[in-house]
């Protein structure tokens, strides 16, 4: 895969399915065991007087896994076998048949697949005198979205893509934000978990998941990249923090330590969240342009309008503090062309009138409101650090206390060290994982989709190898 290819969806094709009506059960059976192919719902077949023929009852076998021979069976000697999987398989064939539309001889069904999927499936279907056909993608009418490495679970990319897609779809036209998401949670997990000690935990089970040990966590594998990420980065900071299941000085502080600089790890958080928010403009930006030109990319909040308020506030803010008069009024006049923008839109939206500039005005005042309030929820990623921090010292100068004594009070300073360690880290990152993926949704995610796009759901029934005899019984 090309590099450009992988900053957005999988590019898909409209395609039909046209085959011979004698073949078409054949032809079908192998668009169902490629399972590249998304057909679409709710097509009727026509009979001769303009009406809907009825779709064939389904399989008594309704819950089992369904499977297809590669040409068509007796279907009462599968009966006869039980093959109650084969049965099911059939009747899902014969379900998708009856939606066909039919002309003459020839039958055919829509559908959408990956481009790179058409020539290989059109080879397959050549072979039962079938052909895949390219179709014009039809105006108004969104692709479905396959995000890169969605369709390979066991891949790095297709194990980040649950970060994402647990948020929702990600809109055929935008780009797709999946590795940048995940960066921004390990750091952001990093930050508030920042301990050397337990990194090096993180780390161990990330290796652990990804070699596929225990095998009673196998189910939990896909983990591996976010387990692995935020180990390094909690190593990383709790190599600049100075902390080693606590402070215990096993390594040196490269940088502050956070219960005794609060205030100073109080503005890197905000500032790593102002640059955060700025990234997540940059790509709505491009999104907005990519759903609705130049009108949705200039008046949506999440488009020109907001980047430049939030852009002049930050510039107006930071003129201000450095005491720089220009700065300060370019980013006032910056943020002035933003609220003018944003008005724009949101008094189109509102239908104009009176009625319209009063909700206008209030949307205006609930962005800016809003603006400020995302930047300041990123304190939280200080705030759970200092927690984190706090509550293993506490555990160390325990453990310490007792240690000092010795006798049995060692004994009991390694209990106390090993359980105070387990508590901290556990609660500690359940708290951490859950506090950036809410930042990763709530400030970022927001701004990054106006709306969420449909998940690519190809049908898929495997085709069996095993030879299964069923032809009619010598009587």
């Amino acid at each position: 895969m090309k590099w450009r290819e992988s900053l957005w969806p999988v590019r898909m094709a409209r395609v039909a399915v046209v085959a011979p009506a004698d073949s078409l059960r054949d032809a079908l059976a192998l668009v169902a065991d490629a399972g590249v192919v998304e057909i679409d719902p709710g097509l009727e077949r026509r009979d001769g007087q303009g009406g809907a023929a009825p779709v064939p009852p389904r399989s008594p076998a309704g819950r089992a896994r369904p499977a297809i021979l590669p040409s068509a069976p007796d279907l009462r000697r599968l009966a006869e076998l039980n093959r109650l999987d084969l049965l099911e398989g059939e009747a899902r064939l014969e379900e998708r048949a009856a939606g066909a539309v039919r002309r003459g001889h020839v039958a055919a069904l829509a559908g959408w697949t990956p481009r790179a999927a058409c020539p290989g499936l059109a080879a397959r279907l050549a072979d039962v005198g079938a052909a895949l056909v390219r179709l014009p993608h039809p105006r108004g009418v969104e692709a479905p979205s396959l995000l890169p490495g969605e369709d390979r679970r066991e891949s790095l990319r297709g194990s980040l893509v649950p970060l994402v897609a647990t948020y929702g779809a990600v809109p055929y036209a935008d780009l797709d934000p999946t590795p940048l998401a995940w960066a921004a949670y390990v750091l952001m997990f990093g930050i508030m978990f920042g301990d050397a000690g337990h990194g090096l935990i993180l780390l161990a089970a990330g290796a652990a998941l990804l070699a596929g040990r225990p095998r009673t966590l196998s189910r939990w594998r896909r983990a591996w990249p976010f387990v692995l990420g935020a180990g390094v980065t909690s190593t990383i900071f709790g190599v600049l923090y100075g902390e080693f299941f606590g402070p215990t000085g096993v390594v040196p502080r490269l940088w502050l330590a956070p219960l005794d600089s609060p205030v100073e790890l109080l503005v890197y958080a905000v500032g790593l969240g102002t640059v955060l928010l700025a990234g997540a403009y940059a790509i709505a930006i491009a999104n907005r342009w990519r759903e609705g030109g130049w009108s949705a990319t200039l008046y949506e909040p999440s488009g020109i309008s907001g980047a430049s308020v939030f852009a002049g506030i930050g510039g107006l803010a930071a003129g201000i503090a450095l005491a720089l008069p220009a700065v300060a009024v370019a980013g006032a006049v910056v943020a002035v062309a933003g609220l003018l923008l944003a008005f724009t839109g949101f008094l189109a939206g509102a239908g104009g009138g009176g009625t319209g500039v009063m909700e206008a005005v209030v949307e205006l005042f609930d962005l800016v409101v809003r603006l400020g309030a995302n930047v300041v929820s990123f304190a939280r990623l200080a705030a759970f650090g200092l927690t984190h921090a706090a509550l293993a010292a506490i555990v160390w100068s325990g453990t310490a206390a007792l240690w000092r004594h010795g006798g049995a009070l060692a004994a009991v300073a390694v209990v106390v060290f090993a359980a105070g360690t387990a508590v901290t880290f556990s609660l500690e990152a359940l708290v951490a994982g859950v506090q950036a993926l809410r930042l990763e949704y709530y400030e970022l995610f927001s701004r990054l989709f106006r709306t969420q796009g449909r998940t690519f759901r190809p049908w898929h029934i495997p085709m069996t190898a095993e030879e299964v005899d069923t032809s009619c019984p010598q009587t």
